[in-house]
């Protein structure tokens, strides 16, 4: 059902953007732009793909995840670049998604090098796919995310194409929010790692600090952050071409990627069941008594 849902919606949002951008009279500039920005993506990815094939460890396409951002946000600076303001909104987004990007890059970056094994997800993705196994990871993985990263960067993309050179009470707004996500995505990152390198605690089930009143702190940061950017995308006319960014990232981690695989993982672990019924599955609450 929510697949359903959120492909109408990508559906109705194309076809409207369609119309405003013929309105304003930039669909081919627009066009051309995500064009673009798709292709430098593909670039990029395609790099670390080749990479990947030399390691013979595709799960580097995680680290490789927040700087694919980057690069789409960078490129669309680039294509609209005209003596823009140093403190416009537009440098504002681009430092937002780098700090972003790249800590994730990092925060990835670490665990993977710690670990020899490849990540079981892609070994698990790879068994159940047919034909040449580089074909399948490059089209369904590697250049599915260059598209992804594309959709999601379209609150910065717009911010750029459309002239973000003044500051609104939107962008203000955003910040804060921003900042409130990053910071709640830092520390529960950090809280867990802490949670997982004790040796007393390990295989347990991570339990104090923010993930006493969210199951996915990390996750809830994440969210909040990209709906920062869009509520500063937001201040650009027209002002809602900017949300298909944080609703899509929304989608994406709370039924595909995000939430439901990580939740499986823990399907049968010693007090998952009793956290699961007094914890908040996202949004940092109260904990409910059982």
């Amino acid at each position: 059902m929510a697949a359903l849902f959120f492909s109408v919606l990508m559906l109705a949002y194309a076809s409207i953007a369609i119309m405003t951008l013929i309105d304003f009279g930039k669909l081919s500039f627009v066009l051309s732009s995500l064009a673009i920005c798709l292709a430098a993506a593909v670039v990029f990815i395609s790099f670390v793909f080749v990479f990947a094939r030399k390691l013979k460890r595709y799960d580097i396409i995680d680290a490789a995840w927040g700087p694919t951002f980057i690069v789409v946000s960078v490129t669309s600076y680039l294509i609209a670049y005209n003596d823009i303001n140093p403190v416009s909104l537009c440098l504002l987004v681009i430092g937002l998604v780098a700090i972003w990007g790249m800590r994730l890059a990092w925060h990835i970056g670490k665990r993977k090098i710690g670990t020899k094994n490849e990540d079981p997800r892609y070994v698990e993705l790879r068994r159940h796919w047919k034909g040449r196994e580089g074909v399948n990871v490059y089209f369904r993985i590697y250049i599915a995310q260059a598209i992804l990263a594309t959709i999601i960067c379209i609150p910065v993309i717009h911010i750029n194409l459309f002239d973000g050179s003044k500051w609104t009470n939107l962008a203000w707004i955003g910040l804060v929010i921003w900042i409130v996500g990053f910071v709640c995505e830092v520390v529960a990152d950090r809280q867990l790692k802490i949670h997982l390198s004790n040796t007393k605690s390990k295989g347990s089930i991570m339990q104090t600090g923010l993930w006493r009143y969210s199951r996915h702190p990390n996750y809830f940061g994440e969210l909040t952050q990209w709906w920062g950017i869009g509520i500063i995308a937001a201040g650009v006319a027209p002002w809602w071409v900017g949300l298909i960014g944080p609703i899509t990232i929304s989608y994406l981690i709370l039924f595909v990627s995000g939430i439901p695989p990580t939740e499986k993982r823990f399907e049968g672990r010693e007090g998952w069941k009793e956290y699961k019924k007094k914890t908040s599955v996202l949004i940092p609450l109260p904990v409910k008594k059982v």
